[in-house]
């Protein structure tokens, strides 16, 4: 089973206009609502791949209970977040079908209180022994210490589970300090990281600060992975218009999924790719367009190898 922790959940609302303009009024034309968050994302996708997966994290007030209802009757998938008194994030996503271009408005999400913290620790070593995987996505919400975490990754270690990181800026940068097996930081979480806006300069100084691999995602120029057996750029046949909300967590879920397997390296960065490229060509993030994924699949180009330093 991969566990996948999501601290600051989401009702994920996604509107598509005919084009979006400033100052000016617009018709909806389709509305769409996902339970969200990044770890949320991610084991949507892990399900749908055929993984059990285990999503753990804060839902509270009206909104949680929208996004636990939305999460039940999931195969292979199980709640066990949490309930807080505050209410759980909206996040809108505004598609201009015209450009397609995609604008994101997040809310902050609920206050954490410390009691509510301190039970949520105690759930996560509930739920370790036994994991296969953990994945620890997104931000903190209000009143999570900023170091949680660097907590986390370690309790994962201790208990021998590979745990993957996805978040930015100083949880980020405290996480990478607990040497996590892998992060996969987005081309500007790199930098935030580095300071480099070199890619492989950057992603090779995020290993020397702690993370045992590096999976950076470079937008439409696809994935660099730098590993302890080698280093590779996988990137799509052509570039891919849509939706790009949930991609990069698509990409975590694939790389979850092949970690899991004990795929190679190359094979697991052509399943994030492809997985990534189809999430664009979906509606709402935490789905993929399976027949774009399969179609994708064989046509990702991975270079680099074994070795490679």
């Amino acid at each position: 089973m991969i566990l996948t922790v999501t601290l600051n959940t989401a009702l994920d609302i996604t509107y598509r206009v005919r084009s979006l303009r400033p100052h000016a009024s617009h018709r909806v034309a389709e509305v769409v609502e996902r339970p969200g968050g990044k770890g949320v994302n991610v084991a949507r996708v892990l399900a749908a791949l055929g993984h059990e997966v285990t999503v753990t994290g804060f839902a509270g007030g009206a909104t949680g209970r929208e996004v636990r209802a939305h999460l039940t009757g999931i195969p292979l998938l199980t709640d066990a977040l949490l309930p807080v008194a505050g209410a759980t994030r909206r996040t809108i996503a505004v598609v201009d079908e015209l450009s397609g271009d995609t604008t994101q408005l997040n809310e902050p999400g609920p206050q954490i209180e410390p009691a509510a913290w301190g039970a949520f620790l105690d759930r996560y070593e509930e739920l370790l022994p036994g994991v296969s995987a953990v994945a620890l996505c997104g931000s903190l919400p209000p009143g999570v210490p900023v170091g949680a975490y660097a907590n986390l990754v370690r309790a994962a270690r201790a208990q021998d589970v590979p745990v993957l990181l996805d978040t930015s800026g100083e949880p980020l940068r405290r996480g990478v300090a607990a040497r996590p097996d892998l992060i996969k930081p987005n081309a500007d979480e790199l930098a935030e990281l580095t300071g480099s806006h070199e890619p492989l300069r950057a992603t090779q100084d995020a290993r020397r600060r702690g993370a045992h691999a590096v999976v950076a995602s470079l937008g439409a120029q696809g994935l660099l992975a730098v590993t302890p057996e080698g280093r590779w750029r996988a990137a799509p046949p052509a570039p891919v218009h849509g939706n790009p909300t949930g991609a990069g967590d698509s990409a975590v879920a694939a790389l979850l999924s092949g970690l899991v397997e004990h795929l190679p390296w190359p094979d697991r960065l052509a399943r994030a790719v492809a997985l990534s490229a189809a999430t664009v060509r979906a509606p709402a993030a935490g789905e993929f367009d399976r027949a774009a994924y399969e179609e994708l699949l064989g046509r990702v180009t991975v270079s680099g190898g074994v070795g490679v330093a």
